[in-house]
Parts: structure tokens; sequence; C-alpha cells
């Protein structure tokens, strides 16, 4: 599968995507010197030169109709994801959940049938739901050494 990555997409994430996607191939606009491109434009280029799947984080094409327009005449999947929380949190976050879904994401992409339209939910940003913190000097866990 040929996959376009939108340029408000951290070009950080083109690399790991195509670690994660070795069998497929992802493009970012910006090496293809479509950046600045209205997606009106982008869109029926991309599906000219054979981008199967767009990933983006504009929510706002699927509220403009000609933008949706634009999106189903591609034939291209559409995914999407969006970053809730403003900054380097609200993006590590939106990134932690684009690589954690993208590899099941494209394995439905792979054997569905006709366009699909895919929305990537964000992680929970609650720093308690994401990682564990121990303090060992005032809460020892058994394993560690006394």
């Amino acid at each position: 599968m040929r996959i376009l990555i939108d340029e408000n997409v951290p070009v950080q994430m083109l690399e790991v995507l195509r670690w994660l996607l070795p069998e497929h191939e992802v493009r970012h606009v910006s090496e293809i010197k479509w950046a600045g491109k209205k997606d009106l434009a982008l869109l029926p280029d991309a599906a000219r030169k054979g981008f199967e799947a767009f990933l983006t984080k504009d929510g706002r094409q699927l509220e403009d109709p000609s933008e949706t327009a634009a999106i189903k005449k591609s034939s291209m999947h559409h995914i999407r994801f969006s970053q809730g929380q403003k900054g380097m949190v609200g993006l590590g976050l939106a990134m932690g959940a684009v690589i954690a879904a993208i590899p099941l994401v494209v394995r439905e992409l792979d054997t569905a049938d006709g366009q699909q339209l895919v929305h990537i939910k964000g992680l929970n940003p609650g720093g308690k739901h994401r990682f564990d913190l121990v303090n060992p000097s005032k809460s020892p866990p058994r394993y560690w050494p006394r």
C-alpha cells in the first residue's frame, strides 16, 4: 500500500511509520514537494500518483462538503487522528496513538472492500492512566532491595 502523510502530521513520524510498515511505501508531502498544496488539489494528485491511503490530522476535512467530495472521489482510504491536548504532551499522545494503531489499521485496509474512513482515537491523557510512578524510598515494592 502507498500511504501519503499530510503536512500537518509531524515529519518525525515518517521514519517510525516506515519502520512499522516495511512492506508499504510511506511518503510525506514535504518529500514529494507538495507542501502547501491545498487538499482539493492534493487528493486527486495523490490518487493519480497511486497513493491508496492519506494520513492527516485535519478532522475538519469531513465538515467541508467540497473536501469530503474530493476524499470520496479520490477513492483513497482516509485516516485521521486528532491531538486533544496542545504542546509536546499533546503531540506525544497523538503520535503514540497513531504509532500504536497504524499496523492494525493498515492490516484492516489491506483486506478492505472499497474505500474506508478511519479515525484513530487518542490515548488517554491522564498520566495516572499511562504509567505508574513509585518512590522506592517511601513505598518500596517487594522486589526492591532493603
